[in-house]
């Protein structure tokens, strides 16, 4: 079912929004300092092509530490990244969503467009991986969380 998803994701308007990814990925490569936003946009272009079967997680929920992405830096990034391309790959998505709402059959599509239009919006500290990583992640938390009330108890 992923599969046909993506398929059809790519043929009905995810290859748009997947090269509009890589071509503001191109300018911050171009622009020298851009470089590590550029990244981002690759690894996130190459995700908006086909994104059934991922999800977009914050590294700090996935790995349980802080790294220069998702601390004070992180946050700093995003807001130069908002500016300077993230609202217009937000609304980007945001057009592309009504588009396949409009259409009622494309609603699933209409969903990820909204997924990907929140991911534009602040990209940086997140990484892309499978549905069954995150869930991983999430449950090894979660028992994290558990233990730690536990202990206190």
């Amino acid at each position: 079912m992923r599969t046909i998803g993506n398929v059809l994701w790519f043929i009905l308007g995810g290859a748009i929004m997947g090269l509009a990814w890589w071509c503001i990925g191109i300018i911050a490569f171009i622009s020298i300092v851009g470089i590590p936003w550029g990244r981002a946009c690759f690894v996130i272009g190459s995700f908006s092509f086909f994104p059934f079967g991922k999800e977009a997680i914050s590294r700090n929920e996935l790995t349980q530490r802080n790294d220069i992405g998702t601390g004070g830096f992180g946050l700093l990034g995003n807001i130069i990244w908002f500016v300077f391309a993230g609202l217009w790959l937000t609304i980007g998505h945001l057009i592309s969503a009504f588009v396949c709402f409009v259409t009622i059959i494309g609603i699933p599509f209409g969903i990820q467009h909204i997924k990907l239009a929140g991911l534009a919006i602040f990209p940086i500290g997140k990484t892309i991986v499978t549905k069954e990583v995150v869930a991983a992640a999430r449950a090894a938390n979660a028992e994290m969380a558990v233990a730690a009330l536990r202990r206190k108890a």
